[in-house]
């Protein structure tokens, strides 16, 4: 899967912290080049662009950057116009707010802007998303289900943006009880690592495939790669989940995770 990873992602669950030592959004203006960054922010999740746009703009120029754009797509056509690409080719850092990760994919997917975005990861470039923007980053996402016990049919996934292969990520996790929802997922292909991002916390990946906790609560990882009994594909609709055995991995700041080797990094 690391063939996959050029860039650098910063993955947060959350209502991340905007008032007081603002760790997740200081390293994300460091990781965009500190006082030399140009940030792009992206409403498009949002259905209150100017307001959130507004916030995050005026946030990346306290922390510092050297220079913020706030751009939202309202629809396809906007996103396919021809130089959109041009005001995101000088950003160092990239960065999605939250609402509905599926506006994301469905304006974006498959446009100029789209491939603009999958490029400037290639190059190098630091993408950064919040809530549904921390959704949207790996190539399949959670759209929608219901927290608590762990049922098939209760959960909803999705096509994403597919910077991060392998592996399916939930926010707001313990806040939101999502343990459950998570194990759903991954029950339908073991291979693929489910990641449960609390709030004001982030991973921060590495092109190398490594992460790195970030904030004041904990990360989960749950693999299932080796388990060897799941009744999947029996299901009735109401059925509680079986999936067994699992590993499972609770990290906090300062503490990694190696995605290639599945290990977590103490």
């Amino acid at each position: 899967m690391t063939e996959h990873v050029e860039g650098k992602l910063l993955i947060i669950g959350g209502a991340e912290d905007k008032k007081g030592d603002c760790k997740i959004l200081k390293r994300f203006v460091q990781e965009s080049g500190g006082r030399e960054s140009r940030i792009t922010v992206m409403t498009v999740a949002t259905e209150y662009p100017q307001q959130v746009g507004a916030d995050y703009h005026a946030l990346f120029l306290k922390l510092g950057a050297q220079e913020v754009q706030v751009l939202d797509v309202s629809d396809r056509t906007q996103a396919n116009t021809q130089g959109i690409g041009k005001q995101f080719e000088s950003s160092t850092g990239v960065f999605f707010t939250g609402g509905d990760q599926l506006r994301i994919t469905g304006l974006l997917g498959g446009t100029s802007l789209g491939r603009m975005l999958q490029q400037l990861y290639e190059q190098g470039v630091i993408i950064a998303g919040t809530s549904a923007g921390a959704s949207v980053m790996s190539d399949t996402m959670i759209v929608g289900g219901e927290a608590g016990t762990a049922k098939k049919d209760t959960l909803t996934m999705a096509p994403g943006l597919g910077l991060l292969r392998s592996v399916v990520v939930d926010q707001h996790f313990a806040q939101r009880g999502r343990i459950g929802r998570l194990l759903s997922a991954i029950a339908q292909n073991p291979y693929v690592l489910g990641v449960g991002i609390d709030e004001d916390t982030a991973i921060l990946v590495q092109s190398d495939a490594l992460f790195s906790v970030v904030g004041s609560n904990t990360v989960t990882v749950v693999d299932a790669s080796s388990s060897t009994a799941t009744n999947v594909s029996e299901t009735t609709p109401g059925q509680a989940l079986l999936l067994s055995p699992i590993m499972m991995h609770v990290l906090s700041d300062g503490y990694g995770f190696d995605l290639k080797r599945r290990v977590s990094l103490l």
